[in-house]
């Protein structure tokens, strides 16, 4: 059993920083992880750590022996498993107040719908642009915030989507981009962006700071530098362009 007093010890030092009705706010909130591949690990390794209520983890792979440059949740002997499977119980041993939950499951138009509608915020951590596309679409039509990440080489982007306050990923990516080679991905690019994403879900959940909004970030590992680049919507977006009224488009 974890009383009172062992929660506030495990979380003691981000309490420091937004306070106990921070730390209540993360309790009573439930995150949707699409994806645990790299960003998937370290987003949910950090959401579960810092106490988030429930954390739901959506992925139909298995550990792959080329995963575990950067997928810090699997290790050799987790080699064949389905990813979920694994990652649910290492994350239970790591905060056992957490409820966390493992679903076996492709994201497709059929099901995204039941995944999203009982979480507060999502969180994307996938590898392609077809099936963000579609977690996009659901976010917006239920109205869940969605906080964006990818991964290439040394650069990943961050964007954080509030439906009807900001422009979608469907307002910057009309098409989905078809990628068949396989991703070049630099493991510490990985952490990098996974962390960004955690970051912006905490200012989110606990009002600490303000999102970045109407921008996309770009992170360049080579130089090391992040760059903002602001983003509109789309007034002709087919995704999101119903929540705005005529005058708010133009």
């Amino acid at each position: 059993m974890h009383n009172k007093q062992n929660s506030l010890e495990r979380y003691d030092r981000q309490i420091r920083v937004f306070g106990v009705e921070g730390q209540k706010k993360l309790k009573n909130t439930s995150v949707l992880v699409a994806g645990a591949g790299g960003l998937g690990s370290i987003v949910s390794y950090y959401l579960v750590a810092m106490g988030i209520g429930k954390l739901i983890l959506v992925d139909d792979g298995v550990v792959e022996l080329s995963n575990l440059n950067r997928q810090i949740l699997y290790t050799t002997a987790d080699l064949g498993k389905y990813k979920v499977d694994v990652a649910a119980k290492k994350l239970k041993q790591l905060n056992p107040e957490v409820d966390v939950v493992g679903v076996r499951e492709r994201i497709t138009e059929e099901n995204v719908h039941r995944l999203v509608k009982p979480v507060d915020i999502v969180i994307d951590a996938l590898d392609n642009w077809e099936t963000r596309l579609i977690l996009n679409k659901a976010c917006v039509e239920l109205g869940k915030p969605l906080i964006h990440g990818g991964v290439r080489g040394f650069y990943g982007q961050v964007m954080v989507v509030i439906p009807g306050k900001t422009p979608c990923l469907q307002c910057i990516m009309p098409k989905p981009l078809r990628v068949k080679e396989v991703i070049p991905i630099v493991p510490s690019t990985v952490g990098v962006i996974g962390s960004l994403e955690v970051n912006e879900a905490i200012k989110i959940i606990t009002g600490a700071a303000t999102p970045i909004l109407n921008k996309l970030v770009i992170y360049d590992g080579r130089s090391l530098t992040i760059e903002h680049i602001q983003v509109k919507r789309n007034p002709k977006c087919p995704v999101c362009s119903r929540l705005y009224n005529k005058e708010e488009s133009t």
